[in-house]
């Protein structure tokens, strides 16, 4: 790491604060989040372990909720510990390569998880608007190819974003990034050269799978429901509306909470900077703790299996 006339050429080494304002006071904030963490982990899996072995459940959308949550464990697990690491052990440095491999794996974690939201808003219009051919359209092929596919999506259009840094940004102002883990703009902020380029392919990227998936999502469930509603019977209405409300929550939650931190981390220059690290803390850490729990409570073949788990059967 060279200094050059007060800027830092090619830092090796970056410092993570955590939430600026908040550094007082951050040993009692790691204390929820990783209890969050702790549920969405432990909740996950056993979504996951129940998924898995219970035969009933290997239909598209148990499948897409074994995605969903493996993506949870990942997502959270590549922000918590490091996080903790600064809020609890004071460890606020990381390697400038192992950042940005977090920014990477974060943000093609969010993609992935977008992508599976739009599949499974996908599978519940076409069970509820077209049955007959469910299960024709989405076989065991169609499955794997749509995993594969919004992994591949994911990991080719996060990588410019994590190139056009390496690559373009060579002088830095300071090597301290007010932010708990490696965001994308937290780290472009630093740097003194023109940042206008990764700025236009940073909201690229999000528009063009945030924007698209959110799109294709609010469609179908308009689908959904005015299909529903033509239903004649109250309780066939009330049976198909029901599959669906687990999904609308979960889909509420993670874009709701991904566009107010989006927005208000570009635009909202007024906002305290501790606001803006902890909607984008609660944005990542969120959504992998409630998926299980709604999931949970609203679908009642997983929450038959789990009280089949912990409450066995009375002689």
């Amino acid at each position: 790491m060279l200094l050059l006339n007060g800027s830092v050429f090619m830092p090796s080494v970056l410092t993570l604060i955590g939430i600026p304002g908040l550094q007082s006071v951050q040993c009692w904030i790691g204390i929820p989040f990783c209890v969050m963490y702790v549920i969405a982990v432990i909740g996950n899996s056993l979504i996951l372990g129940i998924i898995r072995y219970e035969r009933s459940l290997h239909k598209p959308m148990y499948i897409f909720l074994a995605m969903l949550g493996a993506t949870d464990i990942a997502l959270s697990t590549c922000i918590l510990p490091k996080m903790l690491g600064i809020f609890w052990f004071h460890l606020p440095e990381i390697s400038f390569a192992a950042c940005l491999l977090q920014m990477w794996l974060i943000h093609s974690f969010q993609a992935i998880e977008s992508g599976i939201l739009l599949a499974m808003a996908l599978d519940r219009y076409v069970a509820i608007c077209d049955p007959l051919r469910h299960t024709t359209i989405f076989s065991q092929q169609l499955l794997t190819h749509i995993g594969i596919g919004v992994t591949l999506r994911a990991a080719i259009l996060t990588v410019p974003s994590i190139m056009l840094i390496k690559c373009r940004l060579k002088l830095y102002q300071t090597t301290v990034i007010s932010h708990s883990y490696c965001e994308h703009m937290a780290v472009v902020k630093l740097a003194i050269e023109d940042v206008r380029i990764n700025k236009i392919y940073g909201l690229f990227v999000a528009f063009s799978i945030l924007g698209f998936d959110i799109i294709f999502i609010t469609l179908s469930y308009i689908q959904i429901f005015l299909t529903v509603f033509q239903l004649p019977q109250k309780e066939a209405r009330f049976k198909a509306f029901n599959t669906c409300i687990a999904h609308i929550c979960v889909f509420l939650q993670f874009y709701l909470l991904a566009f107010f931190s989006f927005f208000t981390h570009r635009f909202g220059s007024h906002i305290p900077p501790y606001v803006h690290i902890l909607l984008s803390n609660l944005y990542l850490l969120v959504p992998p703790f409630l998926n299980p729990i709604v999931y949970g409570v609203k679908t009642k073949q997983i929450r038959d299996h789990v009280l089949k788990m912990f409450l066995p059967k009375k002689p």
